[in-house]
């Protein structure tokens, strides 16, 4: 596969899927050394890098008080949505906003934020993949993009489970789908 037929798409980096974030992850900040990494080949190979967020409403349909399953996360222009910090984004990354509308919820990178014909239409045929998390909306990113037709290659280094005993089922369930597991 040629470079630049290839894209880094980092999923839901953000501060509250971090530690001391209203949704944290598990050692989700272990992550970053790898994600940083993938970031600087991508730059050196000039391959595009995109970054998913969520980027919910105050009042946004998956939030607990509103019968959803989680706490109140990513809401817009707030400190919790932001990306983290200690990733090396470059101003030039590709942002790509989810979950956006009150009444309507988006795991996946690819649902409603028309991310497929984004990429089709720049030629791109692979995604490195790595975010958080694993178990929720890097799961639904990496399936919706091996639906939509593309390669898809998963980095186990880079990501990190709500539910860390559930990483190795959903490894083996991308890797059945298609995914390249590295």
């Amino acid at each position: 596969m040629s470079d630049t037929n290839s894209a880094l798409l980092l999923v839901d980096i953000q501060n509250d899927f971090c530690e001391g974030g209203s949704l944290a992850v598990p050692d989700a900040s272990k992550i970053m050394p790898v994600v940083n990494s993938l970031i600087g080949e991508a730059s050196e190979a000039g391959q595009m890098i995109i970054a998913s967020r969520d980027w919910h409403t105050v009042d946004h349909a998956s939030f607990e008080d509103r019968g959803g399953p989680w706490p109140p996360h990513c809401i817009q222009d707030t400190e919790g949505a932001a990306f983290h910090a200690g990733m090396q984004l470059p101003d030039d990354a590709v942002r790509v906003s989810k979950g956006t509308g009150f009444d309507t919820d988006a795991y996946s990178a690819f649902d409603g934020t028309q991310l497929d014909t984004f990429l089709d239409r720049h030629g791109i045929r692979h995604l490195r993949i790595a975010g958080l998390a694993l178990d929720v909306c890097v799961r639904a990113t990496v399936l919706d993009a091996l639906k939509c037709g593309f390669d898809a290659e998963l980095v186990a280094s880079g990501t990190r489970a709500v539910n860390q005993e559930s990483a190795t089922d959903v490894f083996e369930e991308l890797r059945a789908a298609g995914a390249t597991i590295s």
